[in-house]
């Protein structure tokens, strides 16, 4: 059992990130690779599709022009992002030399299967950065949907990569994209604790801090410029905030006893202690085990009732309330297991999203439609992502080690 989930364990309060293992059977999950993608595209994550009726838009897209000059495949990663969405179903390409100067044969595409196409280049500057430019067509109607063009340095071509993947995503579905978010996670290597940032899809991963002593609760600023975290070099658990840009931090909290699970106020002046905000500041939810077990409830951020939320099994923790309102994520102890479920508010229905035993610290992506979770997969952790429905299910890429209490940054701004 991890250090946090021996603090958890002596309060009655959870939050979002904030998971609690148990005894970790962990089961082997079968991932099948898919095809067609480069050799570094298939090592940064691999998709389980489950359930009959699961509806993806079909989109297909070739290597960009001129992209044998740079090191990403900025084509094979448009395509990972947008599968792992659930969104989207890949369309193998019609064989051609596109770019985004040069109009498709739609009739060739849309009998191949694809609604739409996103062709593009790769061009070196003068000045040592990379010109990505792409254009969106609509193979159903003919449609030139537009497209962009991104200047980068060589290390932000996989950022370019993402930046084009929010762009299709929002214009084929009318939703933001979350590609270009960045996630939190805590490993632990030995005895050598990290506090890791890196992309939505758990690449290019950079340590913001590494300490002899544990580091928990990881938790985004509402900007996306700061990370709140718990840490216990002081042998107390004591709160932080790492400014991203500078790698600065600063001592948010030492009070007397236990300072533990931050949770920013939405607009970020506020941190909350041991509790988690409701996405518009005006509710908290928690853990309590006032009703003879833990269960989760949920009051007003001013004080007053609590009302109980989960009814559903006899063990439920580590709330996580969508950014939309929509959703509370948590984990249920069933039969033992821990595992991730998801509970629509408005109706009370209860979705189970995973068969494994030992899920925890679920977190939703900024536009609610996937949620990041740690589990224990082959023997080994993991960090995972799956829909609301629980229909399409990534692990992702991630430094090796004891993996968890994922969090999901903001939209880019």
């Amino acid at each position: 059992m991890s250090e946090h989930n021996k603090m958890q364990e002596l309060t009655p309060f959870a939050p979002c990130h904030s998971g609690q293992r148990r005894q970790l059977l962990g089961t082997a999950l079968a991932w099948p690779l898919l095809a067609g993608l480069s050799p570094s595209a298939l090592a940064q994550f691999r998709v389980e599709v489950a359930g009959a009726g699961v509806t993806r838009l079909p989109f297909s897209t070739v290597r960009f022009r001129g992209n044998d000059a740079a090191s990403e495949d900025v084509a094979a990663i448009v395509r990972a992002d947008l599968e792992r969405s659930g969104q989207f179903r890949f369309v193998e390409p019609v064989a051609s030399g596109l770019d985004e100067n040069a109009r498709p044969d739609a009739a060739a595409w849309r009998e191949k299967g694809a609604d739409s196409l996103v062709v593009g280049s790769v061009t070196r500057l003068a000045d040592g950065r990379f010109d990505v430019r792409f254009r969106l067509w609509d193979t159903v109607r003919a449609q030139d949907l537009g497209g962009l063009s991104f200047p980068v340095g060589s290390g932000d071509l996989r950022l370019a990569a993402h930046r084009i993947a929010d762009h299709v995503y929002e214009k084929l579905t009318g939703e933001k994209g979350i590609f270009s978010t960045r996630i939190a996670y805590v490993t632990k290597v030995g005895a050598r604790h990290n506090l890791w940032v890196a992309d939505a899809d758990g690449q290019g991963a950079k340590a913001a801090l590494s300490s002899p002593e544990p580091i928990i609760s990881p938790s985004w600023s509402p900007n996306g410029a700061q990370l709140a975290y718990v840490s216990f070099e002081a042998r107390k658990p004591v709160i932080y905030a790492h400014e991203i840009a500078s790698g600065r931090r600063r001592l948010l909290a030492n009070f007397r006893g236990s300072n533990s699970a931050p949770t920013w106020s939405p607009d970020g002046s506020q941190i909350a202690l041991a509790l988690t905000l409701s996405p518009d500041g005006r509710q908290i939810y928690f853990v309590s085990d006032r009703g003879g077990s833990p269960q989760i409830y949920r009051m007003s951020a001013q004080g007053g009732d609590a009302q109980r939320i989960t009814f559903s099994g006899n063990y439920n923790i580590s709330p996580c309330p969508s950014p939309d309102g929509r959703w509370l994520a948590y984990i249920s102890r069933v039969n033992g297991s821990f595992r991730l479920h998801v509970l629509e508010l408005a109706t009370g229905k209860v979705t189970a999203l995973t068969e494994g035993s030992a899920d925890e610290s679920p977190s939703f992506a900024p536009n609610s439609r996937l949620i990041i979770y740690a589990t224990r997969e082959g023997g080994q952790e993991a960090l995972m992502t799956s829909t609301v429905d629980g229909r399409i299910k990534t692990r992702l890429a991630g430094a090796s080690g004891d993996i968890r209490e994922p969090d999901w940054g903001p939209f880019a701004r």
